[in-house]
């Protein structure tokens, strides 16, 4: 294997200086989104979700952001699941995307609610049937015997609901409603820019971060 203390990346793609950015970092943020998607960025609304359990311990994984507004980030699980439960505990999370092709990393932290029902069924309805099938057939984050499993539990929940499942009361939507927001742009030399938003009076404080 290549010695991987050698692999290294030039970063010349663009810039982030603050006459180029939004003053408020959900415009930021919806600017640099459509970008990665006009991009063609594989999965631009891929985030890695950070949460810290009871125990003290962080643990992360790869979810799909749903919704974006001056309310916060959507995302839909298992309430049941670790995050879930992680959540429950401690409802604080902290949200990175990372868009390796446009050297853009964004970073979100806040507090974690739950979305309202209606909003977790609308969404719900709006899934593939399979989709809507898995989400009764998974006990998400517990120990199984096999992907058998799995299978067998999509049957039963496909003979028990039909083309027209309902909402699993397990299941639904988070929503991280940010208190600071930080966009990194890759540069030259290592001298990448960081530009922090945070909420300062009930106002968004920009500043630059040293890389």
């Amino acid at each position: 294997m290549k010695d991987i203390a050698d692999l290294r990346k030039s970063y010349e793609r663009a810039e982030l200086e603050e006459h180029l950015a939004a003053d408020d970092p959900l415009r930021q943020f919806e600017t640099w989104l459509q970008e990665a998607i006009d991009a063609g960025v594989a999965e631009p609304n891929a985030m890695t979700l950070a949460t810290v359990g009871a125990d003290g311990r962080p643990s992360t994984r790869i979810v799909l952001i749903k919704g974006v507004d001056a309310r916060g980030l959507v995302w839909y699980t298992n309430y049941e699941s670790r995050k879930g439960q992680e959540l429950a505990a401690n409802p604080v999370a902290a949200l990175q995307f990372h868009w390796v092709v446009m050297e853009r990393v964004v970073r979100v932290e806040g507090r974690v609610e739950k979305v309202s029902a209606e909003e977790s069924d609308a969404y719900f309805q709006s899934r593939p049937l399979d989709s809507r099938l898995g989400a009764w057939a998974s006990p998400q984050s517990q120990v199984i015997a096999s992907r058998a499993v799995l299978v067998a539990n999509a049957a039963k929940a496909a003979a028990r609901h039909g083309l027209h499942p309902p909402r699993p009361p397990h299941w639904g939507g988070y929503r991280l409603v940010p208190e600071r927001w930080e966009f990194w742009q890759g540069r030259v030399s290592r001298l990448h820019d960081r530009l922090s938003y945070r909420l300062a009076d009930g106002r968004w404080l920009r500043e630059r971060l040293a890389p």
